[in-house]
């Protein structure tokens, strides 16, 4: 079942819809780099390039469960 998550990116309102399971392992990795939900969110939107949002959360909780910790070293564009 799909849980839905309400952020506010580049002063626009938006959604994203996640199963349970990827919403667990991303709380996960804003704890592990001290970022908020919103700042999480923030950060996946800087770096995901033209790939939808729910799927680069998607492929980052995958890699994050997988052990790959690359994306806690990519730079924000803040």
């Amino acid at each position: 079942m799909l849980k839905k998550r309400s952020v506010s990116l580049s002063g626009h309102a938006t959604s994203v819809a996640l199963e349970a399971e990827f919403w667990t392992v991303l709380d996960g990795v804003g704890a592990a780099l001290g970022l908020s939900h919103a700042g999480l969110m923030k950060r996946i939107d800087e770096t995901r390039g033209r790939t939808p949002l729910a799927s680069a959360c998607r492929l980052l909780a995958l890699a994050w469960a997988g052990g790959d910790r690359s994306f806690a070293g990519q730079v924000s564009t803040d």
